[in-house]
């Protein structure tokens, strides 16, 4: 069975920094992507930033010189380095195994101002 589970989430101020984990079992996780996406508050979900399986990764605009994602095979895990955090960024934020509907049940990220 596959399971994605994130973790990392909290309450941070402006310009605070968090990182998120995202850990998959149930699959030869070395040859998948993954993706990081958010969904804010009353708003659609929305793609943050996508690691390769050879580690190629792709930010969205909001995410360029302030997320890091990064990938460690030996712990079939990926995270998501966030620097400089603004309140827009608040969001419930999920992690998804690239070309296949699997979910993990999201953690929440409040940036306050």
């Amino acid at each position: 069975q596959v399971k994605l589970v994130e973790s990392g989430g909290g309450l941070v101020q402006t310009g605070g920094s968090l990182r998120l984990s995202c850990a998959v079992s149930g699959v030869t996780f070395s040859i998948y992507g993954v993706t990081w996406h958010r969904q804010p508050p009353e708003k659609p979900r929305e793609l943050v930033a996508h690691i390769s399986a050879r580690g190629t990764t792709i930010y969205a605009d909001s995410a360029k010189g302030r997320f890091a994602i990064f990938r460690d095979n030996a712990k079939n895990t990926v995270y998501l380095q966030m620097n400089s955090l603004k309140p827009e960024d608040t969001a419930v934020y999920y992690c998804q195994i690239a070309g296949r509907d699997n979910w993990g049940q999201g953690t929440q990220v409040t940036v306050s101002s």
